[in-house]
């Protein structure tokens, strides 16, 4: 009866535990080969344009629709309390610079890169390819998992400054074709309030969301077994556990930039 009620939990905890322990050998690897090898910019290069411009168009699109769904909700919530609409620019872009930018185009670029990263690495473990590395004398994580954590390091932050501005412009596009705030007014609002500080609030983040997508994903994709259903499985886990450590993570960076000053 007890072995009965305990023996899933426990299981699960060990489970658990020792993922945690996998998950953070291999960071210590990946962070030991980059600063005692060469790294392969080639495979780095590769996959940038990978992460970064294929990612382009769909985190652009995304932004530019939410920055039109926030000047259209600023604006109609100011017309009701104050019979018209103030401060729509201003909304929009302490909105998409501080918080929305980099969250959703971290969630966009896991969705589509990440989930490619772990279903392109499960299947080279299921298919023997990584052990193959081994046998040839090169590490994985050197090859393989290493650029790609660079790509995100270097892509995503770019990418998300691009969706700053697809956002603001898509509000802007509301404000001005459907509030009729003229185009002065609008970005004077922003130029007038907004700060370096609070671009850097933003921008930051990006460098912590890259850096768990990236290790997630590797991590799902290298550790996969049990064939063509357990790449699928890893690659939605890959996934879902990138996307809640993003909002996780998300309220713990911002907890540290605003006692650092940085709002």
């Amino acid at each position: 009866m007890t072995e009965a009620i305990f023996g899933p939990v426990g299981r699960l905890v060990v489970e658990v535990v020792e993922g945690m322990g996998n998950f953070t050998l291999l960071i210590r690897s990946s962070f030991q080969w980059f600063f005692r090898a060469r790294v392969e910019w080639r495979q780095t290069l590769i996959q940038m344009l990978f992460i970064g411009l294929e990612s382009l168009p769909v985190t652009a699109m995304t932004t530019f629709f939410t920055g039109m769904v926030l000047a259209l909700q600023s604006g109609a919530s100011s017309k009701y309390f104050f019979n018209e609409p103030l401060f729509v620019g201003t909304v929009v872009a302490f909105s998409m610079v501080m918080e929305l930018s980099p969250v959703m185009t971290a969630l966009v670029v896991s969705g589509r890169a990440g989930a490619a990263i772990a279903a392109e690495l499960g299947t080279m473990k299921v298919t023997e390819q990584v052990d193959a590395l081994y046998t040839l004398g090169t590490d994985p994580v050197r090859y393989l998992v290493i650029p790609r954590v660079l790509a995100f390091l270097m892509v995503l932050p770019f990418l998300s400054v691009v969706s700053d501005f697809t956002g603001i412009f898509g509000g802007w596009v509301v404000a001005h074709a459907k509030l009729g705030i003229p185009t002065t007014v609008y970005w004077h609002d922003i130029v007038d309030n907004m700060e370096p500080r609070h671009f850097f609030h933003g921008f930051l983040k990006n460098y912590v969301f890259a850096f768990v997508i990236a290790f997630i994903c590797c991590y799902k994709g290298i550790t996969t077994s049990g064939g063509a259903q357990g790449v699928g499985r890893a690659t939605t886990n890959a996934v879902v556990y990138s996307m809640v450590a993003v909002l996780v993570m998300d309220y713990f960076v911002t907890a540290v930039l605003v006692a650092l000053g940085i709002p």
